[in-house]
This record gives structure tokens, C-alpha cells and sequence, in this order.
């Protein structure tokens, strides 16, 4: 893969508008539970928390439209090709995850 397509701008923000709506409503009811006097220590962490998968949500989502967008491109398979190596990656890491549990 020489270089990455561009994503569709309109579909990422589509996606992402629940996100960030599920997100702040998150947020909202932080910082009502939080108590009278300790709004802010009360919230903060929370908050911040929220925030912080919001963005990691936010770039993931954005660097995986952009990857699907090229792999849609190539043939089928192209494509098959580096499914099943994803898929083998995947099985790797359970099974050197599963070594280290012993």
C-alpha cells in the first residue's frame, strides 16, 4: 500500500455524532451528580475520562475509515489477502496473551 485514500468526511462525522452526543450527555450527568460545593472536584475526573475516549474514539474511527477506504479500493483479492493476515495477527497475540496468564 503505497498511499492511503482520503475518507469520506460527511460519513465520519455521521458516525461520530452519537459518539459525542452518548459522550456529553456522560459528561452532563457528571458534573449534575457532582455536590453542591465540589462541582468541580467532584466532576473533573470524570469528565476528563470522558473527554479522553472521545478523542481516542474520535482518531480511531477516523484512521480506520481512512484504511477501509483504500482496502475498498484494491481487488477482492488484494483484499482477502490482508484480511486473513489480520486474522492471523489477531490469533498470535491471544495466544502469546494466553502464555503469559500461566
Amino acid at each position: 500500500m503505497d498511499r492511503l485514500l482520503t475518507m469520506d468526511k460527511q460519513e465520519y462525522v455521521s458516525r461520530m455524532q452519537l459518539e459525542c452526543r452518548r459522550i456529553m450527555e456522560q459528561v452532563a450527568d457528571a458534573v449534575n451528580a457532582a455536590p453542591t460545593g465540589n462541582v468541580i472536584s467532584g466532576s473533573e475526573m470524570q469528565v476528563r475520562d470522558l473527554m479522553a475516549e472521545l478523542r481516542r474514539t474520535a482518531f480511531e474511527t477516523a484512521v480506520q475509515m481512512r484504511i477501509d477506504s483504500t482496502e475498498s479500493s484494491f481487488s477482492p483479492s488484494e483484499g482477502h489477502v490482508g484480511q486473513s493476515q489480520g486474522k492471523q495477527g489477531g490469533q498470535g497475540a491471544r495466544h502469546g496473551d494466553h502464555k503469559r496468564a500461566h
